[in-house]
């Protein structure tokens, strides 16, 4: 197993993100291997200052970056060298088996969908996030930013790709879908939830259980939630605040704790032919480290080949 990791990405790279890989590989075998993409001279500087062993990455010499400010197509395409082009090169190859970054978000939805491309028969791939319940576990929301508009068939979709990872990447036995929607009436809500809410009702391959609302989110009502793009970013937005609000008014509560991004390392997109994983811009080492888990994970678990399945 060949994990990718980009080292340039994120605001607090390189040291965060070599930090974080050295927590990784403490909790790996000898036959997975973090792949460090980026300046290969400062990756093996940054190892040895934090006390690593090199010995225990591979190393892709890849010395420009792709800024969180770039346009993503121009930069993928006039950036051949950067740490996300070369990583996405090499996913395309085969020569890594995932690839996980902490950099620009639209360079990492961009290169997946030119390198590996989309799944066949997924109109477009969808970027999920983890939603913490109140008496244990997690829901899945998706899409959190991959598409801000949506067409009504999308929605059934996402349903279906966020119940393939609830239950074979976490676990979840046939997995609740719910539609985020204004109101728990079927006949609630835009022209988008009106005419998708049909469209998930009638698809067997989902167990869909109509609408939730904005404060059902974070109780048992449903495993995996679907909404558009632009929806579910305010949501994964808002949701974050609050486990730095409760930071902030100085108090510490076991639920609020787990909106802590840190938990869950990265997004994964959803779709595409092979695991990517986007991280969090002010990604720290705890962070990393889950999101190299996280791929791990995916790779074991042989998400894309069940999704490839589930879509043929």
């Amino acid at each position: 197993m060949k994990i990718g990791l980009d080292i340039l990405g994120g605001d607090f790279a390189p040291e965060a993100t070599v930090q974080g890989a050295i927590l990784a590989a403490k909790q790996l075998s000898e036959d997975q291997k973090i792949v460090l993409i980026g300046d290969q001279d400062i990756a093996k500087q940054h190892i040895e200052q934090a006390g690593g062993n090199p010995a225990f990455f591979e190393y892709v010499h890849a010395p420009d970056q792709i800024g969180m400010g770039e346009h993503p197509t121009k930069a993928i395409a006039q950036k051949p060298n950067s740490s996300i082009s070369r990583g996405f090169q090499l996913l395309k190859e085969g020569s890594i088996d995932s690839f996980a970054s902490a950099g620009n978000t639209g360079a990492m939805l961009v290169g997946a969908v030119l390198s590996v491309k989309t799944v066949p028969g997924v109109i477009r791939p969808a970027i999920a996030t983890n939603v913490p319940k109140i008496k244990s576990g997690f829901g899945i929301l998706l899409d959190v930013g991959a598409n801000a508009d949506c067409k009504p068939e999308m929605l059934p979709q996402f349903g279906l790709l966020g119940s393939l990872f609830s239950e074979h990447v976490y676990g979840i036995a046939n997995p609740t879908v719910g539609l985020v929607n204004i109101g728990e009436e079927e006949e609630k809500g835009n022209a988008l939830t009106l005419s998708a809410y049909p469209l998930l009702k009638e698809n067997s391959h989902i167990n869909f259980v109509g609408n939730v609302e904005g404060r059902e989110l974070f109780d048992e009502k449903a495993d995996v939630m679907v909404c558009d793009g632009f929806v579910g970013n305010i949501v994964l937005k808002l949701a974050e605040s609050f486990y730095v609000l409760t930071r902030k008014k100085g108090f510490k509560d076991s639920f609020f704790d787990r909106f802590n991004y840190e938990q869950y390392g990265g997004s994964p997109i959803l779709g595409v032919n092979a695991p990517v994983i986007i991280g969090h811009g002010i990604s720290s080492p705890e962070a990393i480290k889950n999101m190299v888990l996280l791929s791990k994970n995916m790779i074991d678990s042989d998400i894309i080949e069940r999704i490839k399945q589930a879509f043929n």
